[in-house]
């Protein structure tokens, strides 16, 4: 790829190296760039499966951080479960000549058409793991949960984790806690009021996520949550829908 092909997708931006938070489970923490006065976190998850890479809610990395995932493996396949996101998708696929995989009805633009759908129960190009797909939602939306691990959901937009505000802006630090973005498990709100249809509730797909088994939680941004997601998602269910907290 020349530097002009290079140039003609969106940049890198600042971003961590890939970190192997679970055996053959790799987390970058980057980030994205909405304005001149705004950037938020995001986070690409990468999985080894013999010497093949898969990214989940792609990040393009510098060409340092390029040369660190080269050695993981090699990038096969590029899998996006949120809407909303995609903008380096394209990068990924022209770059390594990966498959993209996407819910049913996900955009083409940013990036192509996937060649690949992501179904509840189908195949995946990793074993060991399984999609749910949002039922209610006004446009598609997938989590995956990886069954190893003690049980790991990776999510893009409908649930997010934040410890801290790594890679946010000053302003982005400032508003997000007045937005609905406290430093804890959220139901992403902006997403949620989005994909919500009028007079409709997105709860009993909540619901449904609720019902798989996971100690772990990567989102496409904020933080890792490692150990007792599970429980920190039922409390956020709850506050997003008003749900009367059970006893557990």
């Amino acid at each position: 790829m020349t530097a002009a092909q290079q140039n003609s997708y969106p940049p890198a931006r600042p971003h961590d190296p890939p970190v192997e938070v679970f055996p053959d489970v790799f987390l970058v923490r980057g980030s994205y760039r909405a304005n001149w006065w705004l950037r938020f976190s995001r986070n690409m998850v990468v999985l080894r499966h013999g010497d093949e890479l898969t990214l989940i809610n792609s990040v393009r990395l510098s060409a340092a951080g390029e040369r660190q995932l080269d050695t993981l493996g090699s990038v096969r396949h590029v899998l996006r479960l949120g809407y909303f996101h995609g903008c380096d998708d394209r990068y990924y696929i022209d770059r390594y000549g990966a498959k993209f995989w996407a819910p049913p009805g996900s955009r083409s633009e940013p990036g192509p058409a996937a060649g690949r759908l992501l179904e509840d129960g189908g195949a995946l190009p990793f074993p060991g793991a399984r999609v749910l797909l949002f039922a209610q939602s006004r446009h598609p939306e997938a989590v995956i949960l990886i069954e190893q691990h003690g049980g790991l959901l990776v999510t893009c937009d409908c649930l997010q984790h934040y410890a801290d505000r790594r890679f946010n802006s000053v302003l982005a630090r400032i508003m997000m806690p007045l937005m609905g973005f406290p430093l804890r498990m959220i139901v992403g709100p902006v997403w949620l009021k989005i994909m919500t249809p009028e007079g409709k509730s997105l709860q009993s797909d909540f619901e449904r996520i609720e019902q798989m088994n996971f100690d772990h939680l990567i989102a496409g941004h904020g933080s890792i949550c490692q150990g007792g997601a599970h429980e920190k998602v039922s409390d956020a269910i709850d506050k997003a829908f008003f749900r009367e907290k059970r006893d557990s």
